[in-house]
Protein backbone atom coordinates (compact mmCIF):
# COMPACT_ATOMS: atom_id res chain seq x y z
CA UNK A 1 0.00 0.00 0.00
CA UNK A 2 1.02 3.59 -0.62
CA UNK A 3 0.46 6.42 1.58
CA UNK A 4 -0.23 9.57 -0.36
CA UNK A 5 0.00 12.57 1.58
CA UNK A 6 -1.62 15.65 0.25
CA UNK A 7 0.65 18.90 0.88
CA UNK A 8 0.32 21.48 -1.97
CA UNK A 9 -1.56 24.00 -0.79
CA UNK A 10 -0.41 27.41 -0.10
CA UNK A 11 -1.60 27.78 3.98
CA UNK A 12 -2.37 31.36 3.28
CA UNK A 13 -4.58 31.82 6.96
CA UNK A 14 -1.08 31.10 9.13
CA UNK A 15 0.67 33.62 7.31
CA UNK A 16 3.40 34.86 8.33
CA UNK A 17 4.14 31.53 9.61
CA UNK A 18 3.30 30.09 5.95
CA UNK A 19 4.51 32.64 3.92
CA UNK A 20 7.82 30.73 2.75
CA UNK A 21 7.23 27.21 4.32
CA UNK A 22 4.97 24.57 3.93
CA UNK A 23 1.91 23.71 7.00
CA UNK A 24 2.94 20.00 7.19
CA UNK A 25 6.24 20.94 8.22
CA UNK A 26 5.86 23.33 10.77
CA UNK A 27 6.84 21.52 14.64
CA UNK A 28 4.13 20.30 17.11
CA UNK A 29 5.27 19.34 19.67
CA UNK A 30 9.18 18.96 18.63
CA UNK A 31 8.51 17.15 15.15
CA UNK A 32 7.30 17.84 12.14
CA UNK A 33 3.59 17.65 11.82
CA UNK A 34 4.31 15.22 8.82
CA UNK A 35 6.74 12.86 11.28
CA UNK A 36 3.96 12.29 13.64
CA UNK A 37 1.55 11.40 10.61
CA UNK A 38 4.38 8.85 9.06
CA UNK A 39 5.57 7.51 12.99
CA UNK A 40 2.09 6.07 12.86
CA UNK A 41 2.00 4.51 9.92
CA UNK A 42 5.30 3.09 10.04
CA UNK A 43 4.11 1.22 12.69
CA UNK A 44 0.88 -0.42 11.24
CA UNK A 45 3.77 -2.17 9.19
CA UNK A 46 0.80 -1.48 5.92
CA UNK A 47 2.80 1.07 3.92
CA UNK A 48 5.95 0.34 1.64
CA UNK A 49 5.99 3.88 0.37
CA UNK A 50 5.47 7.45 1.50
CA UNK A 51 4.66 10.42 -1.50
CA UNK A 52 4.25 13.60 -0.38
CA UNK A 53 2.67 16.07 -3.56
CA UNK A 54 3.89 19.53 -2.94
CA UNK A 55 3.73 22.91 -5.10
CA UNK A 56 6.25 24.12 -6.80
CA UNK A 57 7.07 26.83 -4.19
CA UNK A 58 7.59 24.62 -1.09
CA UNK A 59 9.16 21.20 -3.12
CA UNK A 60 12.44 21.97 -2.33
CA UNK A 61 11.67 22.15 0.75
CA UNK A 62 9.99 18.93 1.12
CA UNK A 63 12.93 17.35 -0.65
CA UNK A 64 15.54 18.39 1.96
CA UNK A 65 13.32 16.74 5.14
CA UNK A 66 12.62 13.94 2.91
CA UNK A 67 16.12 13.10 2.13
CA UNK A 68 16.87 13.16 5.88
CA UNK A 69 14.55 10.95 7.10
CA UNK A 70 16.43 7.52 6.76
CA UNK A 71 13.77 5.50 8.05
CA UNK A 72 11.19 5.50 5.35
CA UNK A 73 11.03 5.68 1.87
CA UNK A 74 9.48 9.31 0.79
CA UNK A 75 9.04 10.66 -2.74
CA UNK A 76 8.45 14.00 -3.09
CA UNK A 77 6.36 14.68 -6.34
CA UNK A 78 6.07 18.76 -7.66
CA UNK A 79 2.77 19.44 -8.88
CA UNK A 80 4.01 22.71 -11.10
CA UNK A 81 2.05 25.29 -9.21
CA UNK A 82 3.32 28.34 -7.55
CA UNK A 83 -0.05 30.05 -6.11
CA UNK A 84 -3.58 29.64 -4.72
CA UNK A 85 -4.76 30.92 -8.15
CA UNK A 86 -3.27 28.14 -10.46
CA UNK A 87 -3.05 25.31 -8.06
CA UNK A 88 -4.42 21.80 -8.97
CA UNK A 89 -7.05 20.89 -6.73
CA UNK A 90 -6.24 18.04 -4.38
CA UNK A 91 -8.41 15.41 -6.71
CA UNK A 92 -6.67 16.48 -9.68
CA UNK A 93 -2.98 16.31 -7.48
CA UNK A 94 -4.08 12.70 -6.77
CA UNK A 95 -4.40 11.96 -10.25
CA UNK A 96 -1.72 13.77 -11.09
CA UNK A 97 0.84 11.71 -8.79
CA UNK A 98 -0.50 8.40 -9.96
CA UNK A 99 0.60 9.15 -13.66
CA UNK A 100 3.53 10.73 -12.69
CA UNK A 101 4.87 7.42 -10.85
CA UNK A 102 2.67 4.73 -12.47
CA UNK A 103 0.60 3.57 -9.42
CA UNK A 104 -1.46 0.81 -9.14
CA UNK A 105 -2.09 -0.01 -5.75
CA UNK A 106 -4.37 0.67 -2.58
CA UNK A 107 -3.53 4.17 -1.91
CA UNK A 108 -4.01 5.48 1.93
CA UNK A 109 -4.60 9.49 0.92
CA UNK A 110 -4.51 11.98 3.64
CA UNK A 111 -4.48 16.01 4.06
CA UNK A 112 -0.93 17.21 5.47
CA UNK A 113 -1.86 19.47 7.71
CA UNK A 114 -4.39 17.00 10.36
CA UNK A 115 -3.53 15.11 13.50
CA UNK A 116 -5.08 12.65 15.06
CA UNK A 117 -4.96 11.30 18.89
CA UNK A 118 -5.46 7.59 17.73
CA UNK A 119 -3.62 5.60 15.05
CA UNK A 120 -4.80 4.71 11.90
CA UNK A 121 -4.28 0.75 12.07
CA UNK A 122 -7.74 0.33 12.91
CA UNK A 123 -8.63 2.41 10.09
CA UNK A 124 -6.76 0.53 7.64
CA UNK A 125 -7.82 -2.67 9.53
CA UNK A 126 -11.11 -1.68 8.82
CA UNK A 127 -10.92 -1.19 4.61
CA UNK A 128 -8.82 -3.96 4.05
CA UNK A 129 -11.93 -6.51 6.01
CA UNK A 130 -14.87 -4.25 3.88
CA UNK A 131 -12.42 -4.81 0.96
CA UNK A 132 -13.35 -1.46 -0.29
CA UNK A 133 -12.83 2.09 -0.63
CA UNK A 134 -13.26 3.64 3.19
CA UNK A 135 -13.51 7.19 4.84
CA UNK A 136 -13.60 8.36 8.60
CA UNK A 137 -16.38 10.15 10.49
CA UNK A 138 -16.96 11.89 13.13
CA UNK A 139 -20.02 12.89 15.06
CA UNK A 140 -20.70 16.85 14.74
CA UNK A 141 -22.88 18.72 17.11
CA UNK A 142 -22.30 22.30 15.84
CA UNK A 143 -23.77 22.82 12.53
CA UNK A 144 -21.54 26.31 12.07
CA UNK A 145 -18.79 23.70 11.31
CA UNK A 146 -20.55 21.12 9.27
CA UNK A 147 -20.70 23.96 6.84
CA UNK A 148 -16.76 23.87 6.68
CA UNK A 149 -16.07 19.93 6.18
CA UNK A 150 -17.54 17.23 4.17
CA UNK A 151 -20.66 16.00 5.69
CA UNK A 152 -22.18 12.27 5.20
CA UNK A 153 -24.81 10.25 5.03
CA UNK A 154 -24.44 7.10 6.04
CA UNK A 155 -27.03 3.62 6.34
CA UNK A 156 -26.87 1.36 9.20
CA UNK A 157 -23.97 -0.74 7.75
CA UNK A 158 -21.41 2.27 7.95
CA UNK A 159 -22.00 2.12 3.76
CA UNK A 160 -22.11 5.68 2.81
CA UNK A 161 -25.26 6.55 1.02
CA UNK A 162 -24.13 9.82 -0.01
CA UNK A 163 -21.76 12.87 0.82
CA UNK A 164 -21.62 16.56 0.14
CA UNK A 165 -18.39 19.21 0.68
CA UNK A 166 -19.31 22.39 3.21
CA UNK A 167 -23.04 22.04 2.30
CA UNK A 168 -25.34 24.71 2.83
CA UNK A 169 -28.06 22.53 4.60
CA UNK A 170 -25.98 19.88 6.29
CA UNK A 171 -28.34 16.55 6.01
CA UNK A 172 -26.36 14.95 8.92
CA UNK A 173 -23.79 15.55 11.41
CA UNK A 174 -21.42 12.68 10.31
CA UNK A 175 -18.00 14.95 9.02
CA UNK A 176 -15.75 13.17 7.08
CA UNK A 177 -11.66 14.64 7.64
CA UNK A 178 -9.38 14.33 4.98
CA UNK A 179 -8.46 10.48 5.43
CA UNK A 180 -8.95 7.93 2.64
CA UNK A 181 -8.58 4.55 1.98
CA UNK A 182 -9.02 4.04 -1.97
CA UNK A 183 -8.94 0.45 -3.11
CA UNK A 184 -6.61 -0.21 -6.18
CA UNK A 185 -9.84 -0.54 -8.68
CA UNK A 186 -10.96 2.63 -7.15
CA UNK A 187 -8.39 4.96 -7.39
CA UNK A 188 -8.34 4.12 -11.62
CA UNK A 189 -11.71 5.56 -11.53
CA UNK A 190 -10.31 8.86 -10.45
CA UNK A 191 -9.53 10.29 -13.72
CA UNK A 192 -13.32 8.97 -14.93
CA UNK A 193 -14.76 11.04 -11.35
CA UNK A 194 -12.64 14.53 -12.72
CA UNK A 195 -14.14 13.86 -16.35
CA UNK A 196 -17.44 13.56 -15.27
CA UNK A 197 -17.27 16.84 -12.97
CA UNK A 198 -16.87 16.19 -9.70
CA UNK A 199 -15.13 18.60 -7.86
CA UNK A 200 -11.70 18.92 -7.81
CA UNK A 201 -10.40 21.16 -5.09
CA UNK A 202 -11.81 19.53 -2.11
CA UNK A 203 -10.25 15.84 -1.51
CA UNK A 204 -14.10 14.53 -0.72
CA UNK A 205 -15.41 15.97 -3.91
CA UNK A 206 -14.43 12.69 -5.39
CA UNK A 207 -15.56 10.24 -2.85
CA UNK A 208 -18.94 12.13 -3.13
CA UNK A 209 -18.86 10.81 -6.84
CA UNK A 210 -17.59 7.67 -6.04
CA UNK A 211 -20.22 6.31 -3.50
CA UNK A 212 -22.87 6.86 -6.51
CA UNK A 213 -20.62 4.26 -8.37
CA UNK A 214 -20.16 1.88 -6.02
CA UNK A 215 -20.17 0.75 -2.52
CA UNK A 216 -17.87 2.88 0.09
CA UNK A 217 -17.64 2.73 3.89
CA UNK A 218 -17.97 5.12 6.79
CA UNK A 219 -15.51 3.98 9.65
CA UNK A 220 -16.35 5.56 13.38
CA UNK A 221 -13.33 7.55 14.50
CA UNK A 222 -12.27 6.42 18.55
CA UNK A 223 -10.90 9.74 19.12
CA UNK A 224 -10.23 13.45 17.69
CA UNK A 225 -8.34 14.63 14.62
CA UNK A 226 -6.84 18.64 15.28
CA UNK A 227 -7.36 20.25 11.35
CA UNK A 228 -4.51 23.53 11.67
CA UNK A 229 -5.92 25.90 9.80
CA UNK A 230 -5.28 29.31 11.18
CA UNK A 231 -2.83 30.43 13.73
CA UNK A 232 -5.35 30.06 16.84
CA UNK A 233 -5.51 26.17 15.54
CA UNK A 234 -2.20 25.60 15.54
CA UNK A 235 -1.32 27.05 18.94
CA UNK A 236 -4.20 24.68 20.49
CA UNK A 237 -3.06 21.91 18.54
CA UNK A 238 0.82 22.31 20.38
CA UNK A 239 -0.56 22.85 23.42
CA UNK A 240 -2.73 19.31 23.39
CA UNK A 241 0.33 17.40 21.76
CA UNK A 242 2.95 18.76 24.55
CA UNK A 243 0.43 17.88 27.31
CA UNK A 244 0.42 14.73 25.14
CA UNK A 245 4.41 13.13 24.96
Amino acid sequence: MKCMILAAGYATRLYPLTENFPKPLLEVAGKPILDWLIEDMTQTGKVDEYIVISNHKFAHIFEDWAANNNKVAIRVIDDGTTSNDNRLGAVKDIQFAIEQLGLDDDLLVMAGDNLLDFSLAGFIRYAQEKHATCVMRYFEAEEAKLHKTGVAEVADDDRLIAMEEKPAQPKSHWCVPAFYYYTKEDSRLIQKGIESGCGTDAPGSFIAWLCGQTNVYAWEMPGKRYDIGNLQSYEEVKRTFAALK
